[in-house]
């Protein structure tokens, strides 16, 4: 039984696709983060709050799941890349 679980997982693994993809709503989040405010102190606090609250955390796993899916199966990701500081 247990090798049949572990074929079927490593069989699995092959339909899986492995996209690496811009995530551009994270990368937005931090881009917006480095300029929320002119202290350096106050954009660290505004990030520790977003790590504590989870801001960053569903802002990557919306990236992951949802919107470098997208731009893997349909070309165009709907969330557009930030702009460099």
């Amino acid at each position: 039984m247990k090798k049949s679980l572990l074929a079927a997982a490593l069989a699995l693994t092959m339909l899986a696709s492995s996209c690496l993809g811009p995530d551009n709503l994270y990368n937005g989040l931090h881009e917006w983060n480095k300029k929320a405010t002119d202290s350096k102190w106050g954009n660290e606090i505004i990030f520790v709050a977003f790590v504590i609250i989870p801001v960053y955390g569903f802002a990557w796993l919306g990236d992951v799941i949802i919107f470098n899916s997208f731009e893997f199966w349909g070309g165009k990701n709907p969330i557009e890349p930030p702009a460099k500081s």
